[in-house]
């Protein structure tokens, strides 16, 4: 118990600092911030999920008595918290089958990464929502304050000063009013996963990871996933709290579509003898360009309604004998 609560103190610490980076101001400090939740799930999947949920504690400990209660509950939220059950989720199993003697079970059913990627995507869109009553507890409110807070970054208004500002200035603003939220889901969803694969490499390349290695190109989404996006795009249409409201979730979940597009992906090349070729390709266009994430969305939507994994392995036919 004592090691779980040292190794939980030591993720704290280093989540906290990796957290804390962004108060330099560095271009650098960007990506170390989106990784602090990594020494959460690493502490988690190597060693329990009480050591990670002591390391988000101490996290936000440390972070609310060196910087104020908004970097407490920001981390707490948006980092410790979501690292926490996601590790908590990855290391669950249950008995899959039972002996016929009686002697107990002799395999375990883990948690299935395709449901992991759904949470992924469901702590992403909490994380916004969660925010949203910082800026307004109404639309009217909320697109005010997230104006109001955008001018001032731009340098649209300055202290008392107001500047005179431009059309180009005031499209803008009200372009990233729209978009701020639904791409700020996208990114938390992106962050999860991102850090919850890095966080099972580096234990399982140390040898901690108790769980098996999945093979992610054959994770699929629970049944009523797609009717969650549907009700979810359908009522992004309608206006006032719950139009943006709905338009952070549908827009996380369709992110987990593109999650579930790579699986595709990586199923569907094999066999190619350009199928390294063909994912680097895909792999550094999403990163430089980001809008191609966008086709991988649409090919794990087709998948849900085609199963184009099962037409290309029956095209592939059974492998072929040494």
């Amino acid at each position: 118990m004592m090691q779980i609560g040292l190794i939980g103190i030591g993720a704290g610490a280093a989540a906290a600092l990796l957290f804390a980076s962004v108060t330099s101001g560095t271009l650098f400090s960007i990506p170390l911030f989106y990784l602090a939740p990594l020494p959460i799930m690493i502490a988690g999947l190597g060693w329990s999920h009480w050591s990670a949920l002591v390391g988000a504690v101490a996290a936000a400990a440390a972070l609310g008595l060196f910087f104020g209660g908004t970097f407490l509950f920001a981390f707490l939220a948006g980092a410790g918290l979501p690292a926490w059950w996601l590790s908590y989720l990855t290391m669950l199993a249950r008995p899959a089958a039972e002996t016929g003697n009686g002697a107990g079970p002799v395999a375990l059913e883990w948690y299935p990464p395709g449901r992991l990627v759904v949470w992924a995507s469901v702590l992403g869109a909490m994380v916004v929502l969660v925010a949203i009553p910082n800026f307004g507890t109404d639309a009217d409110s909320f697109r005010a304050g997230l104006n109001s807070a955008l001018s001032r970054m731009l340098g649209v208004t300055s202290g008392n000063a107001t500047k005179p500002p431009t059309t180009n200035a005031i499209a803008l603003i009200d372009f990233l009013v729209m978009a701020i939220p639904p791409a700020a889901a996208v990114l938390a969803t992106i962050t999860n996963v991102v850090n919850l694969w890095l966080a099972a490499r580096v234990v399982k390349f140390s040898g901690r990871l108790t769980r098996p290695w999945p093979r992610l190109s054959e994770m699929t989404f629970p049944p009523l996933f797609g009717a969650s996006l549907a009700a979810a795009i359908a009522l992004s249409f309608f206006g006032g709290m719950l139009g943006i409201v709905a338009g952070v979730l549908a827009a996380s979940l369709v992110m987990a579509y593109g999650v579930l597009g790579f699986a595709v992906l990586h199923s569907i090349t094999q066999g190619n003898r350009s199928r390294g070729f063909l994912l680097a390709g895909v792999y550094a266009s999403v990163i430089v360009f980001g809008w191609p994430v966008l086709v991988l969305c649409l090919l794990g939507l087709i998948e849900t309604a085609m199963n184009l994994r099962a037409r290309a392995a029956r095209k592939r036919g059974p492998p072929t004998p040494l």
